[in-house]
């Protein structure tokens, strides 16, 4: 990345787009297939803005609604991603297909008042300066844990994987690829999510990996398939 591009101002509020089990890190890569009325508006509003809210959205989780009040949208996580779109076509049903790439992650301040379809966040960018610095790298302990905890993740859902690709692929690009494509809870993609540097990213998704292969974990079970 380039320094202009790390200096580039980011938005003080954006739209966002709550997923459940979809996180965007940044750097990372994440396809969307919009079909919502108020989402294809949102996506629509994006790619007209101008200044640093042009092709930008937040994706978030939301959290699960019990608690919430009525008609009330469910509470956000207190974290999300921003993303920019990079890729945009519309079909002739009416979807939208974007592709996002992250930039930066944000906290989350007041909710915004708004007279749109979709939901509008303040944001609040401290602490996830290193979002668009320099890629980061493991050292090689960190990185023979993180393929020594797959290989049985994968084995037991049934699943195989390109072990050539796995063990040529970037330190944060494989990272920022399996956190995103693993299927685990929204609380799990949440942590992975929010760790705060790519070893600790590298260290809690080896933890999870390992934990689901455990006496109570996945064992055996689950679909058949082939890691992309």
């Amino acid at each position: 990345m380039s320094e202009s591009e790390a200096l580039e101002p980011l938005p003080a509020a954006v739209p966002v787009f709550p997923l459940t089990g979809a996180v965007l890190l940044p750097r990372g890569v994440l396809p969307l297939n919009i079909f919502e009325p108020r989402y294809l508006a949102m996506v629509k509003d994006a790619m007209a803005a101008t200044g640093a809210a042009n092709r930008v959205i937040g994706m978030i989780q939301p959290k699960a609604p019990q608690g919430s009040r009525g008609g009330d949208p469910p509470p956000l996580y207190k974290v999300g991603c921003l993303g920019r779109i990079t890729e945009y076509r519309e079909t002739d049903d009416g979807r939208i297909l974007v592709t996002l790439v992250g930039v930066s992650r944000f906290r989350v301040g007041a909710e915004l008042e708004r007279d749109t379809l979709y939901r509008q966040v303040m944001t609040d960018y401290h602490g996830f300066a290193d979002d668009r610095a320099e890629e980061e790298s493991l050292d090689a302990a960190s990185r023979a844990s993180l393929e020594d905890a797959l290989r049985p993740y994968l084995d037991a859902r049934g699943l195989a994987a390109d072990w050539e690709a796995v063990q040529s692929a970037d330190d944060e690009g494989l990272v920022t690829a399996l956190a995103g494509a693993l299927p685990f809870d929204p609380p799990e993609k949440q942590a992975l999510l929010e760790a705060p540097t790519l070893a600790e990213r590298a260290q809690t998704l080896a933890a999870l990996m390992s934990f689901a292969v455990g006496p109570n974990g996945i064992g055996g079970s689950g679909s058949s398939g082939r890691l992309q």
